[in-house]
């Protein structure tokens, strides 16, 4: 799937766990968001999507750019939701500031039925154990 098609599957997953007036919004100049709407509970929810290859990994740079867009938009919630992994930096950075950093294992859960609230749970648990992180590397790198 292209950019364009991947961020229409996250809006649909939002739209599958309950989120209303979800749209994808992404394009050239989009401010930092792809998709915006509400989480079930009412909150605004601003999302960036990055279909990266898995050897490629979101920076701190790309976090702190979906916190502006956060402001920005004056939205409650920042999902960064990715096909690969979040550097160390990225991933601290997004746990400390809020933001659900949503790494290609947590997207797998989130496609295979999990709501998007109990991501929220798994947010900094880490983007896999030794043996994990060795096959991921083998495979990719």
């Amino acid at each position: 799937m292209d950019g364009t098609q991947f961020e229409d599957f996250v809006a649909d997953l939002c739209r599958r766990d309950g989120c209303t007036e979800v749209r994808r919004v992404g394009r050239t100049g989009d401010d930092g968001a792809d998709v915006r709407g509400r989480l079930p509970d009412g909150r605004t929810m601003v999302i960036q999507c990055k279909r990266y290859h898995p050897k490629r990994k979101i920076s701190n740079g790309e976090v702190r750019n979906l916190l502006g867009s956060q402001v920005h938009f004056k939205a409650e919630v920042a999902l960064f939701v990715t096909t690969t992994y979040f550097s160390g930096p990225a991933e601290r950075c997004a746990v400390q500031n809020g933001v659900v950093a949503v790494h290609r294992d947590h997207l797998g859960l989130w496609n295979n039925g999990a709501a998007l609230p109990s991501l929220t749970a798994v947010n900094g648990a880490g983007q896999g154990d030794c043996r994990h992180r060795a096959l991921r590397k083998n495979t990719y790198e």
